[in-house]
């Protein structure tokens, strides 16, 4: 019996040559001095991995606080940059110096290669092939990254706090500002140069990664990027809700809420007693029960500055709501936060105060 005639596989840099072939001329003429293949690596996925990094070296700074949180207040404060560049430090020792993605970048499927060696490489099937950083680039990397920042910061505090700038008498000091402050503008318009080409060619997301040419790939060329936004939009809703709250809840009174909800209050009757005896503000027995004047007393407990008669309402409110006690303190800091601050028993507008039991005069508690 005969066999069939299986189709041979094709050579291994076949595919190679046909992606060439299938180009424009006007980029066939540019790859023309190198044999790999151009390839997109997701800028989104990049930028993510950045800031993932960020959030994992403030999660561990915030960690590490909380241990000294018994310590002495504001120790920590004057050792913050040594304490960034530990943490930083402790990052780039267990992910890039063996050989392994930082946490950010291991999320989003991405890794460091060196390309200078992509650059001498002949044949290549995928684009994502090359080896990772050299002893020198991670040492490089280290001292840039780690070094650089710690020397910056802890330059930028020691100018500020000899007051560099404002040295008039010391010409020297002076014109160390300046230098420090031109430093850092070329600093950041090279930055902002380097982010426009990144937009554009998807190579080398900072200065730290284009002077020591190393690339961000993929890991693995077969794993996708799972994008959800449902967290997101959980998040934007709450931050919406929140500031929402936020614009709402001081424009509200918490006193006309209450007594707006208490005719629907289930055990009116028997928490009737516990009630008079509590503050209704803070809703604690008074050490030194105090009372409001003029809704919860007679004629003869209304102070000067009220009319010796009474209105009506503060009549019906002695009659149909029991005497209220409240806390010195609750009664006068509401009574100074707001000069038209009402009971929250009947809502009549407080102006006076009096011990319990007559052991003291009226006190007006605006003063």
């Amino acid at each position: 019996m005969a066999t069939p005639n299986l189709p041979q596989p094709p050579p291994e840099g076949e595919w190679v040559h046909t992606y060439l072939k299938l180009l424009p001329q006007w980029q066939l003429l540019a790859l023309s001095h190198q044999s790999m293949i151009p390839i997109s690596i997701s800028r989104v996925n990049q930028f993510d991995a950045a800031r993932l990094d960020i959030e994992m070296s403030a999660m561990l700074k915030e960690q590490l606080v909380k241990v000294f949180s018994l310590v002495k207040p504001g120790m920590l404060f004057q050792y913050e940059p040594e304490l960034d560049a530990f943490l930083e430090f402790l990052i780039w020792r267990f992910s890039i110096w063996v050989d392994k993605p930082t946490p950010g970048n291991a999320l989003m499927d991405l890794r460091y290669r060196d390309e200078r060696a992509m650059e001498s490489r002949g044949k290549v099937r995928t684009g994502l092939e090359g080896p990772g950083l050299t002893i020198a680039q991670k040492i490089w990397y280290c001292i840039a990254t780690v070094g650089g920042q710690y020397t910056w910061a802890r330059l930028q505090s020691f100018s500020a706090f000899r007051r560099w700038g404002d040295s008039e008498q010391r010409p020297l000091a002076r014109r160390a500002w300046v230098l420090i402050q031109r430093i850092e503008g070329l600093y950041k318009v090279a930055s902002f140069g380097n982010l426009l080409v990144f937009l554009y060619t998807g190579r080398f997301r900072n200065l730290i990664e284009r002077v020591l040419k190393a690339r961000l790939v993929y890991g693995s060329p077969n794993m996708n990027r799972a994008v959800s936004f449902e967290y997101m939009n959980r998040q934007l809703v709450w931050n919406e809700f929140s500031e929402m709250l936020l614009l709402l809840l001081p424009l509200l009174n918490s006193s006309s809420v209450k007594k707006i909800l208490s005719p629907f209050s289930k055990d009116k009757s028997s928490s009737s007693k516990v009630d008079d005896d509590t503050c209704p503000i803070c809703q604690a027995i008074p050490a030194i029960p105090f009372l409001a004047l003029p809704c919860q007393h007679s004629v003869a407990e209304i102070p000067e500055c009220v009319s010796p008669r009474p209105p009506l309402k503060s009549v019906f409110f002695f009659f149909f709501f029991p005497a209220g006690r409240y806390c010195y303190y609750c009664l006068r800091t509401r009574c100074a936060a707001a000069s038209s601050f009402r009971c929250p028993r009947c809502g009549e507008p407080v102006v006076a105060m009096q011990r319990h039991a007559g052991l003291a005069g009226n006190t007006n508690p605006n003063q």
